[in-house]
């Protein structure tokens, strides 16, 4: 059986921001039910040189839907033109990424295998043919900053666990 590039993406970002989407809901319920405030969650980070986790939820959505717009456009960039949102904002951005992911059409994106893509930041600009960008930039960047997001509400006190992370996973036999 071969993965499309998809599966590959699409549904890999699905599936992580499912997860999201649940860690995040527990997050406000825990916070309300504990007095914490959610600005003071969006505005916390893990250590002093890193973003907060306002940037972390950004770029969930930027490292899965704006990586898609990027293979359209052969070209992917940092984030940038992202509200400043709240908490509830930061769960709406989500829930918009995934409905966008979720109506995307397979044969659209996988005809964008084999094609190319730059990633532009500053004055560099890094090739990759379009699973290369999905397997070695997109992905692991989802997961860094879904993990850091993850890692901010444990450290509020938020009671999540692994399942949490990885969302509904994609089981058969």
């Amino acid at each position: 059986m071969s993965v499309s590039l998809f599966d590959l993406s699409v549904g890999s970002y699905i599936q992580a921001l499912e997860g999201a989407t649940g860690f995040l809901k527990k997050g406000a319920v825990y916070c309300a039910g504990n007095g914490i405030s959610l600005d003071d969650v969006v505005d916390t980070c893990l250590y002093p040189d890193m973003l907060k986790f306002r940037f972390q939820v950004v770029c969930m959505a930027h490292h899965s839907l704006g990586a898609i717009k990027g293979l359209q456009k052969g070209v992917f960039e940092p984030p940038a033109g992202y509200p400043e949102a709240d908490y509830p904002g930061l769960q709406e951005l989500i829930a918009i990424t995934l409905d966008e992911l979720k109506a995307m059409d397979h044969d659209a994106v996988n005809s964008l295998s084999g094609g190319k893509l730059v990633f532009k930041i500053g004055k560099n600009q890094i090739p990759f043919t379009a699973e290369n960008f999905v397997m070695s930039f997109s992905l692991p960047n989802l997961y860094f900053h879904l993990t850091t997001a993850y890692d901010i509400l444990r450290i509020k006190g938020v009671p999540l666990g692994k399942i949490d992370f990885l969302g509904p996973m994609r089981v058969g036999a």
